[in-house]
């Protein structure tokens, strides 16, 4: 008889001696364990896709549930159980909206890329072009090379000709504005901001656009608001929150120059550690500016060696993979226009 042999045997409960008259008894065994875990599979296949009631315990589908609007964690099963339970939830749901927003705050975002040469794009708005027939956000590189080509005269994207008057111009925003477009929102709310080309300035008009622009996805809008708030322009007085949670929108989506501001903003406050990380998140992504900073963190012992020598890998290879050829001529070219 076999060790392996000995061990079932013995996990049956019964002698090495007795295990040919007892096989019945030791399938048996082996059957009833078997069954236990189908009936555990099973009582987990039931309880799939459903929630129980935080207030009143009461079990439904997930589905059918009423969901907890700030923290979207705790579940009921009808708005007067999540009303009676308000007070109980309150404190803690507070406290899970502030890690959930931390944790979206200081997370690394993928930067956007141009749709052409799929390069990250470039951090200077002035460095990149929002075409108002498609409404895709182009490098000056990409724009430069068509340019150079026979076909100068068309988008580098979608090769509609380019408009020939401002007035061209401000009817194909119009028209992807209607589409829903978050870049045209932005171009429009600052023509109204403005009052350039035509649009009256409308300084209500410009932060109704940016919101909505902000809303459908463009950090830049978001950025803008955070500084018309921090300057006290666009007809807005100077708010500081205001400004903050602007610029928390606009890092969140991407935006380094709105992160570089937190930092700043942080600093002030004398929150060092906080502020730290948003320059090294900005750092990372390839904002030099920020990057100055955090060697100044290093040098005064707020950043440690290991952190600064991350950073500074990150940053540079991120600003490789921002470089090409058509680029760096775009720059001298626009530069000596």
């Amino acid at each position: 008889m076999s060790t392996a042999d000995d061990n079932n045997g013995q996990q049956c409960g019964v002698g090495s001696e007795e295990i040919l008259s007892n096989k019945e008894e030791c399938a048996s065994c082996e059957q009833n364990e078997v069954n236990n875990i189908t009936e555990g599979l099973d009582s987990v296949a039931i309880l799939d896709g459903m929630s129980t009631c935080a207030n009143c315990g009461k079990a439904g589908k997930s589905s059918d549930m009423n969901v907890c609007n700030k923290c979207k964690e705790v579940k009921y099963c009808n708005a007067a159980c999540k009303k009676k339970h308000r007070s109980k939830h309150k404190k803690a749901c507070e406290r899970r909206v502030a890690e959930l927003h931390e944790e979206a705050l200081f997370k690394e975002v993928e930067p956007e890329e141009c749709p052409i040469c799929l390069l990250p794009l470039p951090h200077r708005a002035d460095r990149t072009t929002v075409k108002s027939c498609c409404g895709k956000r182009i490098c000056d590189g990409c724009v430069y090379a068509m340019r150079m080509s026979e076909g100068k005269d068309l988008c580098a994207f979608c090769r509609t000709p380019l408009p020939a008057t401002d007035e061209e111009n401000m009817e194909r925003i119009k028209k992807i504005v209607d589409k829903g477009n978050a870049e045209a929102f932005s171009a429009l709310a600052g023509l109204y901001a403005d009052g350039v080309r035509g649009i009256p300035q409308d300084h209500q008009k410009a932060i109704e656009l940016y919101l909505k622009a902000g809303e459908l996805g463009c950090a830049t809008a978001y950025f803008n608001l955070g500084q018309a708030y921090n300057e006290g322009r666009r007809g807005l007085e100077v708010d500081d929150k205001k400004a903050k949670y602007y610029w928390e929108l606009a890092a969140m989506g991407g935006n380094l120059m709105a992160r570089h501001n937190l930092g700043a903003a942080e600093a002030d406050a004398d929150n060092v550690g906080r502020a730290m990380k948003h320059f090294i998140l900005a750092a990372r992504a390839g904002y030099e500016a920020s990057l100055d900073i955090v060697k100044m963190g290093f040098t005064d012992g707020f950043v440690t060696k290991g952190e600064y020598a991350n950073t500074l890998r990150a940053f540079q290879k991120r600003q490789n993979e921002m470089k090409n050829d058509e680029r760096d001529k775009a720059v001298i070219y626009y530069a000596i226009r």
